[in-house]
């Protein structure tokens, strides 16, 4: 897609997000994080499990990955487009297509 159907289509989802006052995360296609002290994470619209170990979790995302690591971590529930995790969580890091922070 060249850079000005790029903006276009930014600037569509953005008046289409403002005039049905959607929340940002629907409209962009971004992932809803709720957190809960530094022991549970729940996530919503990731694309799937890259990775998990006891001590990081990575999910694949629209654009680029989230990154989560700690100790002791567990899934507690996974669906199609949410995961539940539970354990010590020391960090979150969304990276990007490029693999940047």
């Amino acid at each position: 897609m060249d850079t000005s159907m790029g903006k276009l289509s930014r600037r569509m989802r953005k008046w289409t997000a403002d005039i049905l006052d959607l929340p940002q995360d629907v409209a962009y296609d971004l992932p809803r994080m709720i957190m809960i002290g530094d022991r549970q994470l729940y996530i919503e619209n990731h694309r799937g499990v890259i990775h998990f170990s006891s001590e990081q979790l990575r999910l694949k995302l629209s654009k680029g990955e989230l990154e989560v690591n700690g100790m002791d971590l567990i899934i507690r529930t996974i669906w199609t487009e949410e995961v539940f995790i539970e354990g010590r969580i020391t960090s979150v890091n969304l990276k990007d297509g490029e693999g940047k922070r």
